[in-house]
């Protein structure tokens, strides 16, 4: 498709849409050189003019466009939620975009959302590490028991989300979604990563379990394995 460069479009996006005063950065796949044919353009604008955030999707010269408008405040506190949920969207868009339109506070916001990646999430307490076990003990069960192709695949998919989050959620490494999962693995360790990949990609193309089992079970062993029997929630003493 014939179309402008994406920070070519930023910048068009911006002058026609927002006032010289907000902070507009260009995030996402294309400034990381990992754009497909599919990939928008993620845009946050910084524009203490706006009362309260929004997101909006739409096409413009030829380009997906997905917009993240904020002001000061607000971003903040988007910025907070994230950390919360471990899964940091929008700090990692604002520290990896490049400034298309600035007021002088564009490399001051950068720098609080690096910060805040560089710190990692909030360290897991030994009560929700046990919870965490149990589940993922549950799931793996589960997904030994069943006896249904059809069931055992979405079984599988859940114990790989949710593998990926106990595995760094226990090392303070922030956690994914979708394709995020296999990224922010990556980040956290490029080997473990690949053998996660492969494991779960023999599973779906042979249906052997095998290899699912053992990963969930390395992973287990250093908080003290799988776990069913003794565990209690919300057991008044």
């Amino acid at each position: 498709m014939n179309r402008i460069d994406p920070a070519s479009a930023a910048k068009l996006f911006t002058q026609e849409n927002f006032s010289p005063g907000a902070i507009v950065l260009l995030g996402g796949s294309v400034v990381r050189d990992e754009a497909t044919f599919t990939s928008d353009l993620d845009i946050v604008v910084i524009d203490d003019k706006v009362s309260s955030a929004y997101r909006e999707s739409l096409i413009a010269y030829k380009w997906p466009i997905e917009v993240f408008v904020h002001n000061e405040k607000t971003l903040h506190q988007y910025f907070m939620k994230d950390c919360e949920r471990a899964r940091p969207s929008l700090p990692r868009m604002v520290a990896e975009g490049i400034i298309i339109q600035d007021n002088g506070s564009g490399s001051t916001l950068k720098a609080a959302a690096e910060k805040l990646l560089s710190a990692g999430p909030q360290e897991w307490e030994p009560s929700t590490i046990m919870l965490k076990r149990y589940f993922l003990t549950d799931l793996l069960d589960d997904f030994i028991g069943s006896t249904h192709q059809g069931e055992s695949i979405f079984i599988a998919g859940s114990l790989a989300e949710a593998l990926h989050e106990f595995v760094l959620r226990t090392n303070r490494r922030w956690i994914g979604s979708s394709k995020w999962i296999v990224r922010a693995l990556k980040e956290y360790d490029k080997a473990f990563a690949d053998r996660f990949v492969d494991c779960f990609e023999t599973f779906f193309r042979t249906g052997d379990k095998q290899a699912v089992v053992e990963l969930v079970d390395t992973v287990l062993q250093p908080h003290g394995g799988r776990l069913f029997h003794g565990f209690s929630l919300g057991k008044q003493q």
